[in-house]
């Protein structure tokens, strides 16, 4: 979101913050991004440039059917920023890493790579609803091996379900390494003790509604299936999007009524974490995950976990913790065996406090720099060859 004066603002992790990391082995940051006009700040936005860092804005858009129209705008504003880069670093998958790579591509120039998500489950039928959908998942899954096997230097957030399916060739870096952000503040002091009580849970999930890949449609449903065999719980959605009203027109459907609460979009950061602290567990059952941000912070405050099997989830969870995706049943009774349970719970907070310290920003940077330093050597190379220096 940009404002008249120029400045680019945003309600996600991509803050200024975010950005920074960057800066460890590069002079300049030049984000591409979609950007929406706004004529003010909206409320609990943060900047997202600053200092060294700016931003090449590209037509905004949403779908595939505004972005044929906005195509050609689209690709000339992602040419002109390349043209002006020096080194480049990719987050995909994407269309506009899609963009850059193709112009990448005519010229040679190497590139590194930082795999956020898998394309194949992204458009599975489940999670995305679309005559495309077929194509679209065959189309993006086949760019993004490709995006992998001409990088110079591959990150995937995963330790290895994403590298078996986009893996790097033997000549490239290749290293995983989440793109979470865990400052002290984000991890509390000690996991949670065992609760009293077996009554007056609150479970909190986090995700966008902007398309259904988080699956909060199945977390209603096994909620309001616990909540009609007598147990007392309440559930907090925060996120927002497109999705939000049928959402709560379903949530309505199943009487959850007030023991449902829909936060909307919160900022980043201390927003987000006070609501996990309120919370006695969070779940989330998505269809698709590279490894999910939300999950790990969520750790990091001691809350018991439960997720699907699915994309890296089951690098943080332990196989007792997850369900089989979309399946409401299975997510029910995982809810009802948890919080019947205090010891368990005292047992999954101790766990997976442990685990995010592992994603803690100490231990992360060092491999976030190995890969930007090989970007950064690779293209010195690649401009001194091409006689641009």
């Amino acid at each position: 979101m940009s404002t008249p004066d120029g400045k680019v603002w945003t309600r996600s992790s991509f803050g200024y913050d975010f950005w920074q990391r960057y800066l460890d082995v590069f002079d300049e940051v030049n984000v591409v991004a979609r950007v929406r006009g706004l004529r003010a700040v909206p409320p609990g936005a943060m900047r997202a440039g600053g200092h060294h860092v700016s931003f090449s804005v590209v037509p905004y858009y949403v779908g595939p059917w505004q972005y044929l129209m906005e195509a050609r705008r689209v690709r000339h504003a992602v040419t002109t920023a390349i043209s002006q880069a020096d080194a480049v670093v990719l987050r995909v998958p994407g269309r506009l890493s899609t963009c850059a790579e193709r112009c990448l591509k005519k010229t040679g120039r190497p590139y590194g790579v930082e795999v956020v998500g898998d394309p194949y489950d992204v458009f599975n039928p489940g999670s995305f609803d679309h005559p495309l959908r077929p194509y679209f998942r065959w189309s993006f899954t086949r760019q993004l091996r490709h995006q992998c096997r001409n990088a110079c230097a591959c990150s995937y957030v995963t330790k290895k379900a994403l590298q078996r399916r986009y893996p790097a060739t033997e000549n490239t870096l290749s290293l995983h390494c989440s793109d979470v952000r865990l400052p002290e503040a984000a991890v509390v002091a000690s996991p949670r003790p065992p609760r009293r009580g077996t009554h007056g849970f609150t479970l909190i999930g986090v995700g966008t509604m902007a398309q259904l890949y988080k699956r909060p449609d199945v977390l209603i449903d096994a909620v309001a299936a616990c909540v009609r065999d007598g147990m007392d719980l309440r559930l907090v959605l925060v996120g927002d999007g497109k999705f939000r009203k049928k959402l709560e027109s379903r949530a309505a459907a199943t009487y959850l009524g007030r023991r449902l609460e829909f936060l909307g979009q919160l900022p980043a950061g201390e927003a987000v974490r006070d609501r996990l602290d309120q919370a006695d567990v969070f779940v989330l059952p998505s269809s698709t995950e590279g490894l999910p941000r939300a999950m790990i912070e969520a750790m990091a405050r001691g809350l018991p976990c439960i997720g699907s099997a699915v994309g890296g989830i089951p690098e943080l969870l332990l196989p007792e913790d997850m369900v089989p995706s979309s399946n409401v049943a299975a997510l029910a009774g995982k809810i009802r065996e948890v919080i019947s349970s205090p010891e368990r719970m005292a047992r999954m907070s101790e766990r997976n406090f442990q685990k995010a310290k592992q994603y803690c920003d100490a231990v992360l940077c060092q491999r976030r720099i190995a890969l930007y330093r090989r970007v950064k050597e690779s293209t010195e190379i690649w401009l001194t060859t091409n006689g641009n220096r």
